[in-house]
Order: C-alpha cells, then sequence, then structure tokens
C-alpha cells in the first residue's frame, strides 16, 4: 500500500499537513481572529450559501473544531493558508479567539496547499477544479496556465500520434502525471478531453457553473446554441425553472425547428433581391425620368427600412 508521502494530494484530511510535510504532527494555538489576514494572492473560489449557512450554525453551537492553518507575518500578525470557510464563519459569530497551527512557510508552499485544500472540497464546481488544477500544474512547472494547456495539448497529440514524440518534454510530462496522479480525480487525458474546454464556453456559461448555479452536462448542452440571444434566455430560463437535461434539449431542438422552418423564407428573399438589383443594373431605368424617379422612392424606403433596424 502506498504511504501519503508517496500519494502527497490524495485524501487530504484535516490539516493535511503530511501534503507538504509527511507525517509530521502538528499542535494547535489559540490567536486572536483579528491577528490573521486573508492572502493577497489566492485560488478564486466560490462558496455555497447554504453549505456556508450549515458551517456558521455549526460553529455557534460547538466552535472551531479543526484549527486554521496560518503562516506568521511577524510577532502579533498570520496569514491564513487554509481553512477559508471556518475563517469566514468564525467571522460571522463573531468569535474572538480561533484555534490555528501555525507553520513557517514559503510564498510557493503557501499558494500550493491553499491549492490542495480548495481541490478537496465538497461543494467545488467544475469551472474551479479545472482552474484550480491548471494553477497547480503551473506552480509546479513554474509556467503560465496558458503554457501548461500547451504542453498537455501537446501531450494529447503525442499520446494519439499525431505528433513526433517531444523528448524535451518528458519532465514536464512525469510532472503532470504526479500531480493527476496525487490528486486521484481523474487521468490527465479525461481532464484534456472533458475539463480543458470549459474555458472555451461563452463567459455567462461559465459563470452560471462557477456560481453553481447549474450542472455541468446541463452547461454544455445550453452551449450548442450558436445565436448568443437565443442562448442567453434559454440559460436564463433553465436556472430559473430548474430544467432538467432532457428538457433543454427539447427546447434546442424546437429552437432549431424553428429556424429551419424560417431559414429557406430568408434564403428565398435574399435570392430575390440579388436578382432584382442585378436586373436593375443592367435595365434601361437610369435612361428614363419618370423610372428614376421610383427607384429614388424605392431606395429611399429600403434606406429606411434598414435604419431602422
Amino acid at each position: 500500500m502506498k504511504s501519503k508521502r508517496n500519494q502527497p494530494y490524495r485524501q487530504v484530511k484535516g490539516l493535511g499537513l503530511d501534503a507538504l510535510f509527511g507525517e509530521t504532527p502538528a499542535t494547535s494555538e489559540g490567536v486572536p481572529l483579528e491577528s490573521i489576514k486573508l492572502p493577497s494572492e489566492q485560488p478564486r473560489r466560490y462558496f455555497d450559501p447554504q453549505k456556508m449557512e450549515q458551517l456558521v450554525q455549526s460553529v455557534q453551537e460547538h466552535g472551531i473544531l479543526e484549527p486554521l492553518l496560518v503562516r506568521p507575518l511577524d510577532e502579533e500578525m498570520y496569514e491564513l493558508v487554509a481553512g477559508e470557510r471556518r475563517y469566514r464563519a468564525a467571522r460571522s459569530v463573531g468569535l474572538r479567539t480561533v484555534p490555528v497551527v501555525v507553520r513557517q512557510l514559503s510564498d510557493e508552499q503557501a499558494l500550493q496547499f491553499a491549492l490542495i485544500e480548495n481541490l478537496q472540497r465538497e461543494d467545488l464546481n467544475p469551472v474551479e477544479e479545472t482552474e484550480g488544477i491548471l494553477q497547480l500544474i503551473a506552480l509546479k512547472l513554474g509556467q503560465s496556465t496558458a503554457a501548461v494547456i500547451k504542453v498537455l495539448h501537446r501531450m494529447q497529440n503525442e499520446s494519439e500520434g499525431k505528433v513526433t514524440h517531444n523528448v524535451m518534454g518528458n519532465s514536464e510530462a512525469q510532472v503532470i502525471q504526479e500531480v493527476f496522479s496525487g490528486l486521484g480525480m481523474m487521468r490527465w487525458e479525461s481532464f484534456v478531453k472533458n475539463r480543458l474546454p470549459l474555458l472555451n464556453l461563452p463567459e455567462e456559461v461559465i459563470e452560471a457553473l462557477r456560481l453553481g448555479k447549474i450542472a455541468y452536462t446541463k452547461a454544455q448542452a445550453i452551449t450548442r446554441v450558436k445565436d448568443s440571444q437565443q442562448r442567453s434566455e434559454l440559460l436564463k430560463a433553465a436556472i430559473a425553472e430548474d430544467l432538467s437535461l432532457s428538457q433543454i434539449k427539447e427546447r434546442i431542438a424546437q429552437l432549431r425547428a424553428a429556424m429551419a422552418e424560417t431559414e429557406p423564407e430568408f434564403s428565398s428573399l435574399k435570392s430575390q433581391i440579388d436578382t432584382v438589383y442585378r436586373r436593375v443594373k443592367k435595365s434601361n431605368v437610369w435612361h428614363d425620368p419618370k423610372k428614376q424617379a421610383t427607384l429614388k422612392k424605392l431606395l429611399a424606403e429600403l434606406e429606411a427600412l434598414v435604419s431602422s433596424g
């Protein structure tokens, strides 16, 4: 059986200090809540309001049962590394003192631990999960998330035999595989195929996913609607009416059917306009004052029609 030391991110329980420090035991101490500040750089996260309220009630009744992880800034101030939900709940109920475990951590270690803790949350949504994994890999490789995405796509192309294997990328691939193995959430191949496309979704759909307003599978279906207005209206309806996936697909089918019915009419009208335009250019209307006057009137009406939108 593999030890936690060999699987640094799997099943991070409690403080999860083994993720960075092996099996080193930790003891907690109480510090004033006002002496703890949030980090300037931390994973973007969304907290489910209902679950947050449940935690607030728990803290109201039982206090903070699991210590926060902090690192010292000076003799009297600390920076929060892990436990933001508990920190916010403590502030909400007005606790003056909270239990903490103090660790000396570098900026990189603190961010790594915050990312790992964030990826273990029960209310983690697919967007946060995708962004968090990319940030963790970027931190491990010392690259930007954009560069990490390119490496992942290159690995995918190599595995599918579309490009020649890049020997120089072996070390990067090894780090990426270790991260996914440690997290134990999915394989990197599945991440590239199913999660990276999330980042290309329309912004309003990504935001709805991030806020937990809609399920991933429903969001995927809605993005198949190319017309932005129709997509926006369908997204709002899916959220407001809590539409099922099958109901969303039914509405998409209805939209496509309506478009199919009107498309021939539009195509025919455009074709007629093009034909008349060609005929007018070749006709003798330009030499007949009466016909020119009629043409000017028609052009004015067309101009007014177009200008009215």
